[in-house]
């Protein structure tokens, strides 16, 4: 089973997250392909990739699945390993990477989203960082790309709130970079035909002098998150909240 489709045309890879009936929530198997769909991507001779995602939404994020059964620390690690080189791979590809989101981006989908070049949202998607309703905090280079985006106040702020922001807000906010009232996929394509028709190599190698420098700092967060991800999975908080959603009510937390 794959969970991507790829189409190529005109010198544009476009990748689509294939899993409708989860919302495209990544679990380990899909996060594994995604690594070797990237690298077979980068070998490619395309400049320019879409990522989009299939049926109602973008990315729902991880899946709730791999998330409890990544409470072993060696499942764990296998997992973060996973989505980092998902995130590195997507920040240092010698290419430009257009996000198109529609609907839910959530958690590591937002994540996912904000790694890429360029973020184009539908006005109408749902864009939020809520690990914290699960007592949890952002990965997948969450605060590195929100902190890019955002500022660290209000990055601070929106992960603290995880609040939902509509494609229009988001752009308010700086969280995306463009937004349409149309099919977004079609939008993220009419954009990567302009840029084919632009200096390409020129875009691509400023995108490589600002995200080198970037790099060390990317990873010395991840890494961070990768830490403080493992301690709270074994909270109390974490344990209610996921309680609370496999019985299809509220949770209470305590701080612990």
């Amino acid at each position: 089973m794959s969970y991507f489709t790829i189409e190529r045309a005109d010198g544009i890879t476009h990748l689509k997250l294939n899993r409708p009936d989860k919302m495209n929530a990544l679990n380990q198997e899909s996060l594994r392909e995604l690594k070797h769909q990237l690298q077979s991507i980068e070998d490619n001779q395309d400049s320019i990739v879409i990522l989009s995602g299939t049926g109602k939404g973008f990315c729902a994020g991880g899946d709730l699945a791999m998330m409890q059964g990544t409470r072993d620390k060696q499942a764990y690690e296998e997992v973060m390993d996973d989505i980092e080189e998902v995130m590195m791979r997507l920040f240092l590809m010698k290419k430009l990477v257009i996000s198109a989101v529609h609907g839910p981006a959530v958690g590591l989908g937002l994540s996912l989203a904000l790694a890429c070049d360029y973020v184009l949202a539908h006005k109408e998607a749902s864009l939020s960082m809520n690990f914290i309703g699960v007592g949890l905090l952002p990965d997948g280079g969450g605060h590195f790309w929100l902190q890019e985006r955002l500022g660290t106040q209000k990055a601070k702020l929106f992960a603290w709130e995880g609040k939902a922001l509509s494609g229009e807000e988001a752009l308010t906010q700086g969280l995306v970079d463009e937004v349409c009232e149309g099919e977004v996929e079609g939008a993220a394509q009419n954009l990567a035909a302009y840029w084919s028709r632009r200096p390409l190599q020129a875009m691509i190698r400023s995108k490589r002098v600002y995200h080198g420098q970037s790099v060390q700092r990317l990873k010395q967060l991840m890494d961070q998150e990768r830490l403080h991800q493992f301690e709270l999975r074994h909270t109390d908080d974490h344990k209610e909240a996921v309680a609370a959603f496999m019985e299809h009510r509220s949770p209470v937390f305590k701080g612990e």
